[in-house]
């Protein structure tokens, strides 16, 4: 018998992942699932399959403007706060960084969350260190250290990783997520199937 468990992978430039981290720790808890959040960097991924590094859904106008009131009425159903980011999309690599080293040291999934409610919720611009280090510092870190190792080599190494990972396990997109037996499930609306699978391992 498997534990069951399951990888969330995310990008925090990625609209949909926004709903998936504040929901996922609840319902897997319920679940019975632990859940690993993988931050990951989507744009290198859709530059290795020949697309633009930006969103599709900037670059495919009627699919955006799908999406934008899809996530609105997303999150009015989930009593989650939105503000549509300006610009779209956010750069994310600093910190998805960031939640690497947070991860290692036990506050990345709160600071993930932070991040998605600082970018998602209240406008702010996540690809600014100074965000970011308020971020970390709202969570009762010292900031300056944490951006000094987020911004190492080891650190930036460990993202390449982790994309390269997401690709050969075939993700596409974000939020994804992938159980102990390889299963792959893409977007929010999958969330809860992903968790049932997963619980099938247990």
């Amino acid at each position: 018998m498997i534990a069951p468990s399951l990888d969330f992978w995310l990008e925090f430039g990625s609209t949909y992942s926004y709903p998936a981290a504040m929901r996922i720790a609840e319902l897997a808890q319920a679940a019975g699932v632990t859940v690993r959040w993988r931050p990951f960097a989507l744009g290198a991924i859709f530059k290795a399959q020949g697309w633009p590094p930006d969103s599709p859904f900037n670059w495919q106008q009627a699919k955006g403007r799908y999406m934008w009131r899809d996530l609105e009425r997303l999150c009015a159903g989930y009593g989650l706060p939105f503000r549509r980011p300006d610009p779209f999309p956010q750069p994310s690599i600093l910190a998805a960084r960031v939640a690497l080293v947070g991860l290692r040291e036990g506050w990345g999934e709160d600071f993930a969350r932070a991040v998605y409610r600082a970018e998602f919720a209240e406008g702010r611009q996540i690809g600014e260190p100074a965000v970011i280090g308020e971020l970390v510092a709202g969570l009762g870190v010292p900031p300056e250290p944490v951006l000094a190792r987020a911004n190492g080599a080891e650190n930036k190494d460990a993202l390449r990783a982790a994309t390269d990972e997401a690709q050969r396990l075939g993700i596409f997109g974000a939020p994804s997520f992938v159980t102990a037996d390889g299963e792959l499930f893409w977007g929010n609306d999958r969330l809860e199937a992903a968790l049932a699978w997963a619980q099938r391992m247990g």
